[in-house]
């Protein structure tokens, strides 16, 4: 089954346009990357896939079920973990998360609450009041709220932004498990490695436009290639290879930075090097990352 199913969305604020025709198809399971720089329009996009503001066009289904005109069904298989931290001051822990459950229909929740406040480190925290806790605690709390009613599909926006590396590391331990189990998650970060160490697919957004939509693997491969640096112990770098050299060829004299964009270069480029004479004394392949490809898309070099 589809997890969630968006289909030409549109949305304005007066003449400005946040969402231009967005379509998005997200699998049942997926560990899905929703990306792009501020204004793009990915918090426009999870408020209309959440509900809390209505397309002017298009469509949006969650587990098969409209947003708009089935909302109830739809926001039932839904955990929203948002960017602010909105909070009732005047509740506990787990005063919070029995709240939460009681929204959604749920009686004698305890046993999850207790293994999800475990998860996210908070069980020492369960009776501390709301208003009491740090910033990084209210934001553990804040994801522990989105999953309260078990939902088969949590969209995390900007989880991680501003917490220390301790939440982290528990946020993203407890959030792979639940993918293992089944469940779809959908991501928006400015933290690319985390992106690129979660995320199975990604999608980028550019001024409310899908300018890039794959599998993490497919955009290594096809947006930005590698890089073959190597140290020559003598000989020059023959003409032949001059047009990959990249900008930044020169660290020593003897250094130099080649474009690969496949494994099957490697071996033509050291043919061509033994060819002109040339002696390799180190060699190392590198990988180009995510964040390669975010600022190649961005700048519009590649579509």
């Amino acid at each position: 089954m589809t997890a969630i199913q968006i289909n030409n969305v549109e949305k304005s604020y007066g003449r400005f346009k946040a969402l231009k025709g967005v379509s998005l198809t997200i699998e049942e399971g997926e560990f899905f990357g929703l990306l792009g720089p501020n204004g793009a329009g990915k918090t426009t996009l999870i408020s209309t896939i959440a509900g809390l503001i209505r397309a002017d066009a298009g469509s949006v289904q969650v587990m098969g079920h409209d947003v708009v005109t089935d909302f109830r069904e739809a926001r039932r298989r839904l955990g929203v973990v948002p960017q602010e931290l909105v909070f009732d001051p005047f509740f506990t822990v787990r005063e919070t998360l029995r709240l939460q459950s009681g929204y959604f229909g749920i009686k004698n929740n305890d046993k999850w609450i207790d293994e999800v406040m475990e998860n996210l480190d908070l069980t020492n925290k369960a009776d501390v009041n709301m208003r009491a806790l740090s910033g990084g605690m209210k934001r553990r709390v804040l994801v522990a709220q989105a999953l309260v009613h078990k939902p088969p599909v949590i969209v995390l926006d900007e989880p991680t932004a501003g917490v220390d590396v301790e939440l982290r590391q528990t946020l993203w331990k407890f959030i792979s498990r639940l993918n293992r189990e089944g469940h779809t998650v959908v991501l928006t970060t400015h933290y690319l490695e985390e992106a690129e160490a979660m995320c199975q697919r990604v999608a980028m957004l550019k001024l409310g436009k899908v300018v890039a939509l794959d599998s993490m693997q497919g955009l290594l491969r096809r947006v930005s290639g590698s890089q073959l640096i190597v140290h020559l112990g003598s000989g020059k770098l023959p003409d032949s290879l001059r047009h990959l050299v990249s900008h930044d060829e020169h660290s020593n004299g003897n250094r130099y930075c080649l474009r690969v964009n496949a494994p099957g270069e490697v071996e033509s480029i050291l043919a061509r090097l033994r060819e002109a004479g040339a002696v390799v004394d180190e060699m190392q392949l590198q990988q180009a990352d995510l964040e390669d490809i975010f600022l190649q898309v961005m700048e519009g070099e590649a579509q």
